[in-house]
């Protein structure tokens, strides 16, 4: 199975936000998004954009699922699950924390999927997310569909 990528360069969180947003536009119920990143790459910043623009609320508090590992959110096109996996010791602790419902429709955004190991859905977007060398706030963000 052939993947297409797109890659895009951001120069300030603002872009990176903006990219984000329109990414938001083309997502649909069921999809799962694996963020990938170094810590402070911006994962939780795109993923902010993203269920704040999917949510059509730019206000809405999102707090980061760090210590819950999962936050959700009622949206009109379904549920958003975001899970922040860097605290997951085991693959399997992932059941504890609704895992089998956020994939049965809505959105899953999933920071360190990595922490997944074989439950990594086959069909997830891949988002890779990392700080370019000519300045602290340009990144590169290159998803695979």
């Amino acid at each position: 199975m052939r993947r297409e990528s797109t890659t895009i360069i951001t120069h300030s969180e603002a872009e990176t936000v903006r990219a984000a947003q329109s990414f938001a536009g083309v997502l649909k119920d069921g999809d799962v998004l694996l963020l990938h990143g170094d810590l402070g790459a911006g994962k939780s910043v795109f993923a902010r954009a993203l269920i704040r623009a999917l949510s059509d609320d730019a206000d809405l508090e999102v707090p980061s699922p760090t210590f819950t590992l999962v936050q959700t959110y009622d949206t009109a096109m379904g549920g958003i699950w975001h899970f922040d996996l860097y605290r997951l010791s085991d693959p399997s602790e992932i059941y504890e924390i609704g895992w089998e419902e956020a994939l049965q429709g809505g959105v899953a955004i999933i920071e360190w999927p990595e922490r997944l190991g074989s439950l990594r859905p086959q069909n997830a977007i891949d988002i890779h997310i990392s700080v370019q060398q000519d300045g602290e706030s340009s990144r590169q963000i290159e998803v695979i569909i």
